[in-house]
């Protein structure tokens, strides 16, 4: 099945930023949607703002963290649509701080969201995918599996895990499932550096304002993994803005 119109897509993390993105530009090319999100008042709001245009989204309070959250909005899908053939594991925390500030709770925070919540989707949709003999795993990394900078070592051990586990499902998947990683640089978020230290959230905030990339153009990103031929797999997506070093 190749392209996205028709296709069934889930997202995680879809109430704003990238996923909201993802959302639109995969609803204006066809794929018919289920959002998942904690913020279930602006997951509604979009689902309406597809409906408005044409689209058709179904709207699932979800958080990552919780497996049964998860489960519940691939279950959504297969009950809504009949299947699931994509799963985008886009929600993340980005609580940013110094080590020597022992913010322990956002370092948990950041490895909930950002590992288990990947792990819990791959728990739900797995199964599923290997019932149908087809499916794709997207998920959200970031740069900073690439490389550490100094306020963001924990975040970056989360993201760097989790493109070491998507390499790991890549390689298990076999030839009727497809896995794909994009990992962007600096976008224009509500979500850069939320919950942080104040100080680290300043400076980030201040270089999103400055340089940070458009949501839309991660959003195109994902599009392109999801719209190729079904044998053919995009391992990984690397995005930044041209000012970003």
């Amino acid at each position: 099945m190749a392209g996205i119109d028709g296709k069934v897509v889930a997202i995680t993390g879809a109430s704003s930023g990238i996923g909201e993105a993802t959302a639109l530009l995969l609803a204006e090319r066809g794929a018919r949607l289920v959002l998942g999100a904690r913020h279930v008042d602006r997951l509604d709001d979009l689902a309406r703002r597809i409906a408005v245009a044409g689209g058709e989204a179904l709207s699932v309070q979800a958080d990552v963290r919780r497996r049964e959250d998860v489960a519940g909005l691939v279950g959504a899908a297969t009950e809504r649509f009949g299947r699931l053939d994509v799963l985008i594991s886009n929600a993340g925390s980005m609580a940013v701080s110094r080590l020597d500030d022992l913010r322990v709770e956002d370092w948990d925070l950041m490895v909930d969201v950002n590992l288990r919540g990947v792990l819990n989707g791959i728990a739900a949709a797995l199964p599923v995918f290997r019932r149908q003999g087809s499916g794709h795993f997207v998920h959200t990394a970031s740069t900073a599996a690439h490389k550490v900078v100094a306020t963001q070592a924990v975040y970056a051990a989360t993201k760097t895990a989790v493109r070491a586990l998507t390499e790991g499902l890549r390689q298990e998947a076999g030839p009727d499932l497809r896995v794909s990683l994009v990992s962007p640089g600096i976008t224009h978020t509500d979500g850069v550096g939320a919950g942080g230290s104040p100080e680290v959230t300043a400076g980030l905030l201040a270089m999103r304002d400055a340089i940070a990339m458009p949501p839309a153009a991660v959003a195109r990103a994902i599009a392109f993994a999801i719209e190729q031929p079904a044998g053919v797999d995009v391992g990984e997506i690397v995005i930044r803005p041209t000012a970003q070093g």
